[in-house]
């Protein structure tokens, strides 16, 4: 089966004819583990469609700390902003495991946008979203102590855990030191805190995962953290 747009969910709103004319216009790549696809300053401006695989999106500081602001998997994107305001590269971008994309160059995806009212209202849509989360984030750092950005960040990964009402899984286990670059802290923090948590009976370690026993207890802490 060759590649089309087709299989990208924002386009599926568009017509077969509108489809084909722009298949012949996007590119198809793929990016083996750990390889760098877009680098922080970068001058480019195409936006990468994640058919599958999964990449992690991280902002580096000129003194070298880290922090990571998401990781996407197949049917989403990134390179947008760069493609709307001209402007260089926000943070770089690697691949985790291998993965395929549709990259379009920015000018394609602004025509796409501006001539297409649906998939401008998913990209409308989408920015909104994330700058929630990201107001989100700055007032977790703005407000809370370490610990109380974990437990947020824990909830935020995890999943509903099959068999267990109320509880929340994170599967897999996230790295001491994944958890530290997206919270703002060292990874001796993080070890310090989880273990604080397992101790409390709050968090469990099971095969390959990482369990939230009590999820309703970390959402207490929260929001009498933010509350003082």
């Amino acid at each position: 089966m060759s590649n089309t747009l087709s299989q990208i969910p924002l386009f599926h709103s568009l017509g077969e004819a509108t489809i084909k004319a722009y298949d012949g216009r996007v590119r198809w790549a793929r990016f083996e583990e750990n390889e760098l696809v877009v680098d922080y300053d970068d001058n480019s401006n195409d936006v990468y469609f994640l058919l599958s695989g999964k990449v992690r999106v991280l902002y580096r500081t000129i003194t070298g700390k880290e922090v990571i602001l998401a990781e996407l998997g197949g049917g989403q994107f990134f390179g947008e902003l760069s493609a709307i305001d001209g402007v260089g590269r926000s943070a770089n971008v690697t691949a985790l495991n291998r993965s395929q994309m549709c990259i379009i160059s920015g000018p394609i995806f602004m025509e796409l946008i501006t001539t297409n009212a649906s998939v401008c209202r998913q990209i409308l849509t989408l920015l909104a979203s994330r700058v929630r989360a990201l107001n989100t984030k700055l007032a977790e750092h703005s407000f809370l102590q370490t610990k109380h950005r974990l437990y947020a960040e824990l909830i935020r990964l995890s999943q509903p855990r099959a068999g267990h009402s109320g509880q929340r899984v994170l599967s897999p286990p996230p790295f001491h030191h994944d958890l530290a670059a997206r919270i703002g802290c060292r990874r001796e923090a993080v070890s310090r805190e989880l273990s604080a948590l397992e101790k409390e009976g709050l968090v469990a370690k099971t095969r390959g995962a990482l369990a939230l026993v009590n999820p309703e207890e970390l959402n207490k802490r929260i929001s009498a953290a933010l509350a003082d």
